[in-house]
């Protein structure tokens, strides 16, 4: 979707501050409220904006320790079957098939180097994936970053 100026504007008041009303958008934009409440469906609509919902924090939830694994499948099982499998561990927040020498890389959380251990052996556990080999985040500078994108998109 082609997005402009305006639109890359009104994305970045409600990704800084989600509960604004669209009036107040309106009110700080220039525009009519119309315009801001049709410009937000039309990029909801397309998939732009993707969610409304609240981000939670894992690490404020007591889950400290990030770690990005990647893991080596059973091949029999395929895919599909190794994301069912995963999705059944609530530490494992994010999967991905991938090129290069393991097939799937997931990020997952732990409330301690030890408690990664037990995920660890839990993702193992499903006799889904053969192994693993993981990366521990030592310090995030940032993450989820998709406003510049935003506004690159607006600026081409």
């Amino acid at each position: 979707m082609q997005i402009d100026t305006l639109d890359a504007q009104i994305v970045a008041l409600f990704a800084g501050d989600p509960r604004m009303s669209v009036l107040e958008a309106s009110r700080v934009l220039k525009v009519a409220r119309a315009t801001v409440q049709a410009r937000l469906d039309k990029m909801q609509r397309a998939g732009v904006i993707a969610g409304w919902g609240p981000r939670i924090s894992a690490r404020e939830l007591g889950y400290v320790v990030k770690a990005y694994c990647s893991l080596t499948i059973r091949q029999e099982a395929g895919h599909d079957a190794v994301a069912t499998a995963l999705a059944d561990i609530p530490e494992v927040l994010e999967l991905h098939t991938v090129s290069g020498e393991s097939d799937l890389l997931a990020c997952v959380v732990a409330r301690s180097n030890a408690d990664l251990q037990r995920v660890l052996d839990e993702i193992t556990g499903t006799n889904t994936v053969l192994r693993s080999s993981s990366v521990i985040v030592l310090n995030s500078h940032f993450e989820a970053r998709t406003l510049p994108l935003v506004q690159a998109a607006a600026e081409s």
